[in-house]
């Protein structure tokens, strides 16, 4: 028997692996999950559209946040990257699905914007590829398909990456809304070794899961029309932390 169990890393890759690639989107094939749910551009998904998060676009129009380096987790088709870059942002935007980076990409062209995009895991890359510190980290999505023991590495890269007064902005499942993210208690999803399409947080989860972090506005995403310039559904919290200017 290998027993090859020395460090948390180690830890974490084994409780990935609990995690049937044909079954979840987090596993070492979480990219081959994504592409085929990339594949069609034309397919009827909210969140394929080139509008940028309501919440964002809130955050930038008060004055939340400023202008300066930027981080889009799991990216997608790069529609608020591409939002940040039009605000002043310096952006690198980082997701797992080639497929869906070669879009962002191409609406980047169009767009003539400058995003730095990157494909793979940005728990890997940060350091590497993904230089910070970032004065923000955007994650619309991202977070919510991460399995339990993932908050580990989240907590992690915003340590490395996130700068002093920087700001963490999130996107999840609410918990309450029925068919939006499951529920189950976290060891649930190890026995049955599935994530049930993503995980729903309520308001005092997110508060402790990000308790390092000082809390400046949790709400729904404000629901959006079809003929809004923005993207928006009631299913979603919307989160703005900011990081202390000390850096701890």
């Amino acid at each position: 028997m290998d027993r090859s169990i020395r460090t948390v890393d180690d830890v974490l890759r084994l409780l990935d692996g609990l995690f049937t690639p044909d079954a979840d989107r987090w596993s070492e094939t979480g990219a081959s999950w994504w592409d085929g749910f990339y594949a069609d551009r034309t397919k009827d998904v909210p969140f394929f559209v080139a509008k940028p998060d309501e919440n964002l676009v809130s955050y930038l129009d008060r004055g939340l946040i400023t202008t300066g380096r930027a981080l889009d987790l799991g990216c997608g088709p790069g529609r608020n990257a591409l939002h940040l870059d039009a605000r002043g942002f310096t952006v690198d935007a980082v997701d797992l699905s080639p497929t869906a980076v070669a879009w962002a990409a191409d609406r980047a062209r169009e767009a003539q914007a400058g995003v730095r995009f990157h494909c793979g895991d940005a728990f890997d890359l940060v350091g590497t590829e993904l230089r910070g510190p970032y004065d923000l980290i955007y994650d619309s999505g991202c977070f919510h398909h991460l399995p339990p023991h993932r908050r580990l590495s989240y907590l992690d890269l915003l340590d490395r990456a996130l700068a002093p007064g920087g700001h963490l902005a999130l996107v999840c499942f609410a918990a309450g809304d029925q068919g939006m993210g499951s529920e189950l208690p976290d060891a649930d999803f190890y026995r049955q070794s599935r994530l049930h399409g993503g995980l729903a947080y309520t308001p005092e989860s997110l508060r402790h899961i990000f308790a390092g972090l000082t809390e400046l506005e949790l709400r729904r995403m404000h629901d959006e029309s079809p003929e809004s310039g923005r993207y928006g559904e009631p299913f979603l919290w919307t989160a703005l932390f900011r990081r202390d200017a000390t850096g701890r």
